[in-house]
């Protein structure tokens, strides 16, 4: 059965996209199949695996009804990855679906058609419109949280609206967990951090922390998931620890 995950953060910079294709290589190596659908109109996670985001049919054309899944899924460059792109068309999405009935749920329809293992969603930094499809289509969400000072700010204002969406439209939906990001061991700010999650969400926040790390920085550069630029690297030991614990909890 296919579990579909939003991977979602409204605040920008705190590696949602990096975990998001990572991850997915690392299920890919655990022998599943995973569909990233990048549903963010900057398209990071399209060019992060070296794809042109020139692309006839993608995130837009399915949310519009205009193609189908099986049109929209292209293939990578890694084994067991594919990919729906985002293009530029994205960008007016929401404005588009806003005069369209059952517009919230149109992701989640052409969705159902999904046969692969996992699927992944990049949400877009913000609350609007693409968000809520990716929550009403998900059967999970995962939160990237950057170990740095202002890390608890927006998290209530983004778990409220997961608590309405659950509450209003999709009661399927749950919250896998809380990922900490960009974690630095030579600081006390990301130790403060991490226990500070700890205390307020206990279990939900994952045992594993992405570290900041320069090969993993470097990675979408070479168009690449880290476990293709370097797998030895403290950035690939921790995402695919990371992935041992989604396919637990999930």
């Amino acid at each position: 059965m296919t579990k579909i995950i939003s991977v979602l953060n409204q605040k920008g910079g705190v590696g949602k996209t990096t975990t998001t294709i990572n991850l997915a290589a690392y299920l890919a190596k655990m022998g599943k199949t995973v569909l990233i659908v990048d549903a963010d109109p900057q398209g990071n996670a399209t060019s992060g695996l070296g794809l042109d985001k020139k692309v006839e049919q993608g995130t837009y054309q399915l949310l519009l009804g205009q193609t189908t899944l099986a049109d929209a899924v292209r293939q990578t460059n890694v084994t067991g990855v594919s990919i729906v792109s985002a293009n530029t068309d994205l960008a007016v999405a929401e404005t588009e679906l806003a005069a369209v009935q059952g517009r919230e749920r149109r992701l989640g329809l052409a969705l159902q058609h999904a046969t692969h293992d996992y699927v992944l969603i990049d949400c877009p930094p913000a609350l609007g419109l693409l968000t809520i499809n990716a929550l009403v289509g998900s059967d999970l969400l995962l939160v990237p949280v950057q170990a740095e000072y202002y890390a608890m700010e927006g998290l209530g204002q983004l778990l409220e609206v997961f608590r309405r969406v659950k509450q209003s439209i999709n009661p399927r939906l749950s919250l896998l967990g809380i990922v900490v990001t960009m974690y630095d061991s030579r600081t006390s700010l990301s130790d403060q951090v991490v226990q500070q999650l700890r205390k307020h969400f206990g279990d939900l926040v994952f045992d594993t922390a992405i570290p900041r790390n320069v090969r993993l920085a470097e990675a979408p550069s070479y168009g690449k998931p880290i476990s293709e630029h370097d797998k030895w690297s403290k950035g690939a030991r921790a995402y695919k620890q990371l992935a041992k614990e989604v396919a637990e909890r999930a």
